[in-house]
């Protein structure tokens, strides 16, 4: 979609060239979520991809995600050694309603960016307890989980001016054995429900529901539940919500059949 009120594209190159960002000049990484849809309040967009951060970094507590980041190359971004989360990225990734050229260009900040409550970098960055860097219009940076990030359908913790620096993948959860459930009314449909389920090396076990809720929903347990306490605890979360991709009552339903799958391949 062309976005015809937008008379200026700048090139970021440091972080000072961000101070034109606000209300109606934005950042601009892939682009897919941007002009996916009318943004007739923008004038002008900074193209983060300049910046040149490094895609993905292994660092001694996890692993950094650039927010600029594309899913193609965190699709494609080998195992290291006892990361049992690994095979999460990939599916994550084919969670998408997109084909390999939107790979190619969409970012993973972008897509939590837009908040969409099928986003499948949220549904993987909030299940392997990823942490969000934002860097604030002030000149300062905050850190906060990405369960905080996003705050409802098509909202997240972001004011005009601050820019998704990165998102942390904490060696903990990439250590965790990973259960992973995707549904869509079509074999080639957006997500309805997309559940994520992990086991810590402490036994405790952590399940986190998207796609059919308005934000990630996690339950947190200290060892595996049993069958009727997770399902109690899933028909108890309120945040469904119902579009064309599924009814509310629907999304509930099957989030506590999912949910029971991957406790049972967890134990």
């Amino acid at each position: 979609m062309d976005l015809n009120t937008v008379t200026e594209v700048s090139l970021a190159r440091s972080r000072a060239d961000l101070s034109a960002l606000g209300p109606t000049v934005v950042p601009l990484a892939g682009g897919s979520a941007l002009y996916g849809e009318p943004q007739d309040h923008l004038t002008g967009l900074v193209d983060l991809m300049t910046l040149g951060w490094p895609s993905l970094t292994v660092v001694d507590d996890g692993l950094e995600i650039a927010a600029t980041c594309t899913v193609a190359e965190l699709s494609t971004f080998p195992s290291q050694p006892g990361w049992n989360a690994h095979p999460a990225f990939y599916q994550c990734c084919t969670a998408f309603l997109a084909g390999f050229k939107v790979w190619n260009v969409a970012t993973v900040g972008g897509n939590l960016c837009a908040a969409l409550p099928a986003g499948p970098m949220t549904s993987l960055a909030a299940a392997l307890d990823g942490e969000a860097l934002v860097w604030l219009a002030d000149g300062t940076e905050q850190r906060m989980p990405v369960t905080d990030f996003i705050t409802g359908n098509k909202t997240t913790a972001l004011n005009p001016g601050d820019v998704l620096r990165s998102i942390t993948l904490p060696i903990h959860s990439l250590e965790a054995r990973v259960a992973f459930r995707k549904i869509a009314l079509s074999p080639i449909g957006r997500s309805g429900l997309v559940i994520l389920g992990r086991v810590d090396k402490d036994d405790s076990f952590v399940l986190t529901v998207t796609g059919g809720t308005v934000r990630p929903i996690q339950l947190r347990y200290a060892s595996l539940p049993s069958a009727e306490t997770l399902k109690a605890d899933v028909l108890a979360i309120t945040e469904w919500f119902s579009d064309a991709h599924g009814a509310a009552d629907w999304r509930r339903g099957v989030a506590a059949v999912l949910a029971e799958e991957i406790r049972e391949e967890l134990s």
